[in-house]
């Protein structure tokens, strides 16, 4: 068993927030929300279904010093799989 814990980006974007892993930006990895807490759920949301997706198809999960990332105050998903 591997945990991962990627980092993700929230930002706000207009009228909303805008939310994004960068390590699976290519798998499509974005999302949104009305508030910053509600991008952030959702963005957990997508990674753990990008990561079930992967696995579902024997793709390689990213891995690596610049796909997973250590402790940080940046907002993080962790994904045990």
């Amino acid at each position: 068993m591997k945990t991962y814990i990627f980092r993700v980006i929230i930002e706000p974007d207009d009228d909303r927030w805008a939310a994004y892993c960068p390590a699976l930006l290519r798998q499509g990895a974005s999302t949104w929300g009305n508030t910053r807490e509600e991008a952030l759920k959702n963005i957990e949301e997508v990674v753990k279904m990008v990561i079930q997706s992967l696995r579902e198809h024997g793709e390689p999960i990213p891995e690596g010093p610049e796909d997973a990332v250590r402790l940080s105050s940046e907002p993080q998903v962790a994904v045990t799989i």
